[in-house]
């Protein structure tokens, strides 16, 4: 017995959405109206899928902070940078104390990663996490890149400051340590200037760069200290070339007599510094950016300051909204 009303088959067949193929099998076919429209532009890609929620989260965070960052005022900016080396400095007389007493190089690499947690905690900074934070700004329309450079050249010159005076306090207190800072401080001499030595700075710039980006995700400390450790870890048990790094080690040896000296000092410095650069900028920053798409660029390009910023100044905002 068929439970089907005769009313409902007609129903069914008459239905203008079905039609009958002859086999007794109906095509649906959609009408006008039952359907979201699409207006897009031909060849323009969907927005949900142009854009990641977490990524443009983290972009907008990034571009905030990096705002911020460039428009410190100087003192702020040397002192900042100024603690950041002192900080860093934590890390490296735990990787000499420890490689002197244990003889083993990955446990004065973990030990070494103090100075990070360090520089997490302390809210210090180096001349090489300002690879990426900052010049989201800077692609932005937030700020200039006279700003960037003004950062970049103060940070890295308090940075070392700070490891040079710290270095020579902590030698020069523990002579039995002299052997140690020189074993581990004449690598980056040693290596010179040749391809493997800018390779490993390349390397370093990119991996303190997605460290960078790593904390931007983090809502609190914890995760933040976890990026912190992972990266020095590796920063100093390959060893990585990191100008910063690398020279509070060499700064540590030229106190105890290294067999070089500053200017070969300066050659390494500025090799690696070089390195680190394009490292971070081309590996990381610039795939991130290309990673967050356009979308979030361009409204934080329409964004003025002081709506990223509630209550900051207005001098110049117009400037930097439409900033070249």
């Amino acid at each position: 017995m068929n439970d089907e009303s005769p009313q409902a088959e007609v129903g069914a067949v008459a239905d203008p959405r079905f039609r009958d193929e002859g086999d007794g099998s109906h095509d649906f076919r959609a009408q006008p109206g039952t359907e979201e429209e699409d207006e897009r532009e031909p060849g323009q890609d969907r927005p949900a899928a142009e854009n990641d929620p977490e990524l443009e989260s983290t972009f907008q965070a990034a571009v905030e902070e990096g705002t911020l960052r460039l428009r410190r005022n100087l003192p702020t900016l040397l002192a900042t940078g100024l603690v950041g080396g002192i900080d860093l400095s934590i890390g490296v007389m735990a990787l000499i104390v420890v490689e002197h007493e244990t003889g083993s190089h990955l446990l004065g690499s973990l030990a070494f990663t103090i100075g990070f947690i360090a520089l997490t905690l302390a809210r210090g900074e180096l001349f090489t996490e300002n690879f990426l934070v900052p010049v989201t700004a800077i692609i932005a329309h937030q700020a200039r890149v006279r700003e960037l450079v003004r950062l970049w050249a103060g940070t890295m010159l308090m940075n070392l400051v700070g490891g040079w005076l710290v270095m020579g306090l902590f030698v020069t207190s523990m002579p039995e340590l002299g052997s140690t800072a020189i074993k581990v401080g004449e690598v980056y001499p040693e290596l010179g200037i040749g391809w493997r030595s800018f390779a490993l700075a390349l390397l370093g710039g990119a991996v303190i760069t997605v460290m960078t980006w790593m904390e931007r995700n983090c809502e609190t400390q914890g995760p933040r200290v976890v990026a912190a450790i992972a990266a020095s870890f590796l920063l100093a048990a390959v060893p990585l070339n990191h100008v910063i790094v690398s020279s509070h080690e060499m700064f540590a040896a030229l106190h105890v007599g290294a067999p070089f000296g500053y200017l070969d000092y300066l050659g390494a410095m500025s090799w690696s510094m070089v390195g680190n650069t394009i490292g971070g900028l081309l590996l990381v920053t610039v795939v991130r950016l290309v990673q967050v798409g356009r979308g979030p660029i361009e409204q934080a390009r329409r964004t003025p300051f002081r709506r990223l910023h509630p209550g900051a100044d207005d001098d110049g905002d117009a400037e930097r909204a439409h900033a070249e």
